[in-house]
């Protein structure tokens, strides 16, 4: 849309274009069977066609680039380009020439200039011609103001200015989940959708971490020692099609003790997209940084480091758990191992683990068998802190498949 001020005799005329790359030039096939009327009249004038394929007249897409018809749509993470021209239309010499290019967002106002210098004179008939470009960061109204200012031989100084609006439009949807790990990972779910008119080579999705954390993408899988795609060879989003992201974040080796640090962490890092249109276009968006809930462990952190998938009926096996003081005072702990339906705990309850200082872990294993087959719930567990008389249990921490013995030797 332009919208400039009322008219004026000017001795310069500004032109401005924007810069897009053109698109296939595309056809609608008109044919018809040998035995109709036209007979291969049709077939005879696509082969004439110059827009055509050869031996491919069928095809829609044609051999030959369309100019852009119109100004198009300009989206989010794109490079803006826009061609500037100040053209002297007099026969006069017009001296002391300035251009200059803003854009105007709904936030800020961005000099895109190349150059403010002033032209010391333009003969009729020249031109000054500037290329801009701009890497798109928010949607909404855009308003590119170019102002041209210069000075007559009777020595007036003239002043114009036109206005360029056009709106920065949204080309993916990005929605996130977490998911908090009975450790201390934490998987990220990113789906992608292409709410675009045309389809995108996803060139690449990826994950910046904190300072916190260390990242695995879990996108791939390894076939015959190489790892291959899970989307295939074709990485192409179509329109309104949407497409999931898996990842795997860890909290650095130096951090992964301090669980106190870690419990409050909420930023985990922000995503990367790179993408390319028609003809190679190339795109960027980088999310803000991800923001998750920080999981509530309360004061004793219980975690599962070790335990077998599958165990004998009556049959004792081992566990290896990891306790963590995840608050600011030090605690004296006793443990306590309450009996279930099916789970049996072996060796004495309620014997004293000591003090605990803040963010510091301690290991155990516990010994205990299942009563019951099929898959179990490992629960009855119970910490009790001294200073406060506060008891914090845990239920429900794992699972284990108990199969009889004769299953297991007869899988064997």
């Amino acid at each position: 849309m332009d919208v400039n001020q009322p008219k004026q005799e000017h001795l310069l005329a500004l032109k401005v274009m924007r810069l897009t790359k053109p698109t296939l030039f595309t056809n609608i096939p008109v044919t018809c069977e040998d035995r109709d009327l036209p007979g291969d009249l049709f077939n005879n004038l696509m082969k004439d066609d110059p827009s055509t394929v050869k031996g491919a007249e069928m095809l829609m897409l044609g051999e030959m680039l369309t100019l852009p018809q119109n100004f198009g749509n300009i989206f989010l993470g794109e490079t803006f380009s826009s061609y500037i021209s100040v053209h002297n239309d007099s026969n006069q010499i017009v001296k002391d020439i300035q251009v200059k290019a803003d854009l105007q967002t709904s936030s800020q106002r961005l000099n895109l200039s190349a150059s403010t210098s002033v032209v010391a004179e333009l003969k009729p008939d020249s031109c000054i011609d500037d290329v801009i470009h701009h890497e798109v960061k928010e949607i909404g109204t855009h308003i590119l103001v170019c102002a041209v200012s210069y000075t007559t031989q009777t020595g007036e100084k003239m002043y114009f200015r036109k206005f360029f609006k056009f709106q920065v439009l949204k080309p993916l949807d990005v929605k996130t989940k977490f998911y908090n790990a009975e450790t201390d990972e934490i998987f990220l779910e990113a789906q992608i959708q292409n709410i675009t008119t045309s389809p995108m080579f996803m060139e690449k999705v990826s994950l910046e971490p904190s300072m916190m954390h260390t990242v695995t993408e879990l996108n791939s899988v390894c076939r015959g020692g190489e790892g291959s795609s899970t989307f295939g060879t074709k990485t192409y989003l179509q329109p309104l099609d949407t497409r999931q992201y898996l990842y795997c974040l860890k909290p650095k080796p130096e951090l992964a003790e301090k669980a106190g640090i870690i419990k409050g962490v909420t930023s985990i890092g922000k995503l990367d997209i790179v993408w390319k249109t028609n003809l190679g276009e190339r795109g960027r968006l980088q999310t803000s940084q991800l923001q998750r809930m920080a999981p509530g462990y309360g004061d004793v952190r219980l975690n599962i480091e070790t335990i077998p998938d599958t165990v004998s009926l009556e049959e004792p096996f081992d566990i290896t758990c990891k306790i963590t003081n995840c608050s600011e005072r030090t605690m004296d702990l006793v443990l306590e191992m309450c009996n279930t339906n099916s789970i049996h705990w072996c060796g004495v309850s309620g014997r004293q683990l000591g003090k605990l200082h803040p963010s510091s872990s301690l290991h155990l294993t516990l010994i205990l068998l299942s009563s019951i087959q099929g898959l179990q719930s490992v629960s009855g567990l119970r910490l009790t802190d001294i200073f406060l008389k506060r008891t914090y249990e845990y239920d429900d921490i794992a699972q284990v498949c108990v199969v009889s013995s004769k299953t297991q030797v007869e899988s064997c």
